[in-house]
């Protein structure tokens, strides 16, 4: 069993005033299987530069001089992560979005307390 200890106590992370965080179901859920580098690449520069509401309205232009993409990679690597269902994109804001599923807001049919709860359980492994 490997023991953790931090390697570097000069420089401990801490959590920055600024509003930006890589949720951990990134990797957890497999999220980061289905995407290139260069979405990923795309996704990490988002996520860093978002707000609270994970809004961001950099240009295509200012993405492209900060990453190493071209006008055509960023486009592909832009529909690779709004395919994926990690982002929102109506131009010029990029929405970097809860890695949880959609809530259903309405259904066709009326449904009991015991199914509504049965739902929010999830399924079960």
């Amino acid at each position: 069993m490997v023991v953790k200890r931090v390697l570097c106590p000069a420089r401990l992370r801490k959590v920055p005033p600024q509003f930006n965080w890589i949720d951990h179901r990134l990797i957890r859920d497999k999220h980061i299987c289905r995407c290139s580098a260069q979405a990923l690449a795309l996704y990490l520069f988002l996520v860093s530069v978002a707000d609270a509401e994970g809004l961001s309205y950099y240009s295509e232009g200012s993405i492209a001089r900060l990453l190493p993409l071209d006008a055509l990679a960023l486009s592909r690597a832009r529909q690779e992560l709004v395919a994926a269902q990690l982002i929102a994109y109506q131009r010029p804001l990029y929405q970097v979005l809860s890695l949880d599923e959609p809530a259903v807001l309405r259904q066709s049919q009326p449904q009991s307390i015991g199914e509504i709860f049965e739902q929010m359980k999830g399924p079960q492994k």
